[in-house]
């Protein structure tokens, strides 16, 4: 019955979309690729708050994967408006990466607010495709809320392990699934087909951590966890792996 429901429900979702995917063919929805920094940048404040000790606790270690001259590269994938920043230690090099350059100019804010990081080159870049990095690179790779929305999760994995220096480490935070069987599953597969476009391309329905226990890293860190956020991304996987 759930699942009938679930399809039945999904399906009208579906149908009151239809315009929004016609406006997507047509190329009609550009326009949101420069509103959509601006609103991630404002929910940033209200999220990077209600989750600053999970941040803070993921975090806690990063230096421990710095280089014996003490220096720490870290590329960050998706890195939005630089909402964690404030997170990474003192002295960190930080390379930023995002396939939306309208993100650029919310990116300084938050580096004029965080001059205890050094920054180097934003790479207008697909977390698919990160060509302009060479092979074993950088020591840190950071991935936050952003495996919700790239197009293909295994391919990213892919690119992280390898511009990853051997013992190097990706850390990531992301919304996924619910357990089947729960209302806010139900919500999930019922109103994914919308929150993708609201989302600009998040996915509200992934088992990320199905493709990172996949992924090849020599350890894996991750633990389930549900954030203290609105009820149909409430469910969070968090932690680290080794390559």
């Amino acid at each position: 019955m759930m699942s009938f429901l679930v399809q039945a429900c999904r399906l009208l979702c579906l149908f009151l979309t239809l315009p929004l995917r016609l406006a997507d063919v047509l190329g009609l929805c550009s326009a949101y690729k420069r509103l959509f920094p601006l609103l991630a940048y404002k929910i940033t404040f209200s999220y990077n708050r209600k989750m600053h000790r999970v941040k803070k606790e993921l975090f806690r270690n990063l230096c421990g994967f710095a280089n014996s001259d003490g220096s720490l590269r870290l590329l960050e994938i998706g890195c939005g408006s630089g909402a964690n920043f404030q997170f990474y230690p003192y002295g960190c090099t930080v390379l930023c990466a995002d396939p939306n350059p309208h993100f650029k100019a919310y990116l300084k804010r938050s580096m004029d607010a965080n001059k205890h990081l050094t920054y180097e080159d934003f790479l207008v870049a697909s977390g698919e495709d990160m060509n302009e990095l060479p092979d074993e690179s950088v020591d840190v790779v950071v991935c936050t809320l952003v495996l919700c929305s790239v197009r293909d999760v295994k391919m990213v994995l892919r690119e992280v392990r390898r511009v990853l220096k051997t013992g190097g480490a990706f850390y990531f935070l992301e919304h996924v699934a619910s357990k089947p069987s729960t209302w806010t599953f139900f919500l999930q597969q019922t109103l994914d087909p919308l929150w993708f476009y609201i989302g600009d391309g998040c996915t509200i329905t992934r088992a990320t951590w199905n493709d990172l226990e996949s992924a090849g890293f020599s350890q894996l860190h991750l633990k389930h966890i549900e954030a203290p956020v609105t009820s149909v991304i409430r469910p969070h996987i968090v932690g680290y792996s080794i390559k």
